[in-house]
């Protein structure tokens, strides 16, 4: 491996050796896959979804014998978009790896076959599909899905933030893309989500179409010894010094969240001069640093909030975690104005991803989505 100038990544795909644990989930995922089943896996937002799909797609056993496919489906809100999404990835993907799969897909996707020219330079056929080109997302997704069964290996898509489909106004989505997958005799599927109140409800409620349809896998957070001997290793890789104890603060300050500790790792480690020691003052200075790169956009966002809104994100992120949120005791704390405002809100609050909610034994608890976010309310409020 060519020398990395920072081992924490925090994008793109990470390459095996800096890769934190998640074995036993890799080869779960793998087993279930290699085995023809559909994978429910759900996790806290930035826990590693993502990062587990390419670990579990990157397998000899995997990359032999199929053609992975991962689609992310946050920022759509119809089956117009959804269908436009999936097929645009599905043929972005297989277009590199297969003339014969480009060609099939341009001879079966007939919907759409007036957006395919000639690239001059290659002379090979050229994906032009816009928005607006589908008119029929529903026969255009029959279309995809019978070039899916007829692809030359079977395949392994993935479908993050699969929970979205729930926010689109077409009412029946969930028992179209149902009966489609249901009949893909050549393709497994992995639905992930962090949202997982809402894929529990999908995927374990008998009236809903994807019931007992998927085997589940949960993904944790990286027990904090397994992180901690990571992060050690790669700072001495390097020649410098991050201890134990550093670790376990900046574990307890992210709740265990892979992408934070990955962040301020990447940013503690830039600033940790060769030879030299991180320390908590190291820490806390990539922590500012970080929020102060994010200012700009946390005031941008912030202000799309109403005034109801704000104030009770404000309050949760104060609580770090909070409880009984509809209260008299925590709505007089924070001076919010009453249950039934609070329930609004957050109900919202929850739909636009700011917070979190996590069922107890004792009742539900709320954090924000984005921990540097609450360091920042924190600190500035």
């Amino acid at each position: 491996m060519n020398q990395i100038e920072n081992p924490f990544i925090i994008k793109g795909e990470i390459p095996e050796e800096l890769f934190c644990d998640r074995v036993s989930e890799r080869d779960t995922l793998t087993r279930l896959l290699l085995n023809g089943n559909n994978v429910v896996l759900t996790s806290n937002r930035r826990v590693g979804k993502t990062g587990l799909i390419n670990f579990c797609f990157n397998q000899k056993q995997i990359q032999d014998n199929h053609y992975t496919i991962f689609c992310d489906i946050l920022e759509t809100s119809s089956l117009k978009e959804f269908t436009y999404i999936f097929g645009k990835r599905i043929f972005d993907t297989l277009k590199p790896k297969s003339k014969k799969m480009m060609e099939l897909f341009i001879r079966t996707v007939r919907s759409l076959s007036g957006e395919f020219t000639i690239d001059v330079a290659t002379g090979l056929p050229k994906f032009s599909l816009s928005f607006g080109n589908i008119t029929n997302p529903e026969y255009t997704l029959d279309e995809i899905f019978e070039y899916i069964d007829k692809a030359d290996k079977r395949c392994v898509i993935a479908i993050d933030e699969f929970q979205q489909i729930t926010r689109y106004p077409e009412k029946n989505i969930e028992a179209i893309l149902r009966t489609h997958i249901q009949h893909c005799k050549n393709a497994d599927f992995i639905f992930a989500g962090s949202e997982r109140h809402i894929l529990a409800e999908m995927f374990n409620s008998y009236s809903r179409p994807f019931y007992a349809s998927t085997s589940a896998l949960g993904l944790d957070e990286i027990p904090l010894e397994k992180y901690a001997e990571f992060a050690i290793r790669l700072f001495s890789n390097y020649n410098k010094l991050l201890t134990n104890d550093v670790v376990e603060s900046v574990y307890s300050k992210f709740s265990g969240n892979t992408f934070c500790m990955q962040k301020c790792f990447n940013t503690a480690f830039s600033i940790t001069k060769e030879n030299g020691v991180c320390t908590v003052e190291t820490i806390d200075a990539a922590i500012d640093d970080i929020l102060a790169e994010n200012e700009h956009s946390y005031r941008l966002r912030l202000s799309l909030l109403s005034n109801r809104n704000k104030e009770l994100l404000f309050a949760i992120a104060k609580e770090g975690v909070a409880e009984q949120i509809t209260s008299g005791k925590f709505i007089r704390k924070h001076a919010l104005q009453s249950s039934s405002s609070v329930q609004t809100s957050a109900k919202q609050l929850l739909s636009d991803d700011w917070i979190t909610i996590k069922a107890t034994a004792n009742g539900k608890q709320y954090r924000l989505t984005d921990y540097f976010l609450m360091l920042w309310i924190v600190k500035n409020y």
